[in-house]
């Protein structure tokens, strides 16, 4: 075969290296359930304990206990995605290096779809919930793209939302918007040795700052900018299959792979929303 130096195991640690690398939205979730997937259609159950009581305590007097409360909710293993490429014999020897970019160019266009599932997963969980923050305008001659970070870090902060790790998206027009304003920090000056991995662009406000062309954009040139933190949504996905085989009715070998993944938000107040219009 024209691949026979194709490993699946290999391959399949190839593209999911480019994929983590590549995506925004996914690597800004938890990934604790990861592990329990082995084939598409999987579900893992997802039990959460409710909140514990404290009380004031008086010498010698009976103390209350509370049971346990717990909850269940499912991670569905529910998309699917594949790759297929084929190589033709004339062209074997030209061929034969292509396998590690052709990883790469599979995990670009899985990145895409895995993001866009995820962020309107996120924003199907937020959108007209409490945490909507509604319209806002960020005009790049007055600065207002920083308040839009302070407000969504307040909303989070009132939810007792954690305060480390915290992430925002955002559109690529509104980088242009924040780096009008000498309060953001860039990635050049955020100390990173890899700034532009998962769309990093530097700090603000409290947030890791992250870019994405997979912003929501629900009406023309409005652009849902979602901050939170990990902890609010669950994220898990593997290679089930990369394998490489002997054409019909084609002269040639094939390479494929199924991607499987799936997303659930399980704790939507780490969530912050705002509808946004970049003005100049």
């Amino acid at each position: 075969m024209a691949v026979d130096g194709f490993r699946p195991e290999i391959w399949s640690a190839a593209i999911l290296t480019n994929l983590n690398n590549e995506i925004v939205y996914p690597a800004l979730c938890n990934r604790d359930y990861e592990g329990d997937i082995s084939r598409a259609g999987d579900t893992v159950h997802i039990t959460s304990i409710g909140a514990v009581s404290s009380r004031a305590y008086t010498e010698l007097t009976t103390i209350s206990w509370d049971e346990v409360a717990d909850s269940q909710t499912d991670l569905n293993i529910d998309q699917k995605r594949y790759f297929a490429l084929k190589v033709d014999d004339v062209e074997v020897k030209q061929a034969l290096p292509f396998l590690d970019e052709a990883a790469r160019e599979a995990a670009y266009s899985l990145r895409d779809n895995a993001d866009s599932v995820v962020s309107a997963a996120m924003y199907t969980a937020v959108n007209n919930g409490a945490n909507d923050l509604g319209a806002f305008t960020a005009d790049i001659s007055d600065n207002t793209a920083y308040k839009l970070l302070v407000d969504l870090r307040t909303t989070l902060d009132r939810d007792n939302c954690p305060s480390d790790n915290r992430w925002v998206v955002i559109p690529p027009e509104l980088e242009g918007a924040l780096l009008q304003d000498n309060r953001f920090v860039d990635a050049s000056a955020s100390g990173s040795t890899d700034p532009l991995r998962n769309g990093f662009i530097g700090r603000a406000a409290g947030f890791n700052i992250h870019k994405s062309n997979q912003t929501p954009d629900p009406t023309a040139s409005t652009y849902a900018v979602i901050a939170g933190h990990p902890t609010a949504t669950t994220f898990a996905q593997q290679i089930l299959e990369t394998e490489a085989l002997r054409l019909q009715d084609f002269f040639g070998d094939g390479v494929r792979g199924l991607h499987v993944f799936g997303v659930k938000v399980v704790r939507p107040t780490c969530l912050a929303m705002a509808s946004v219009t970049v003005q100049a």
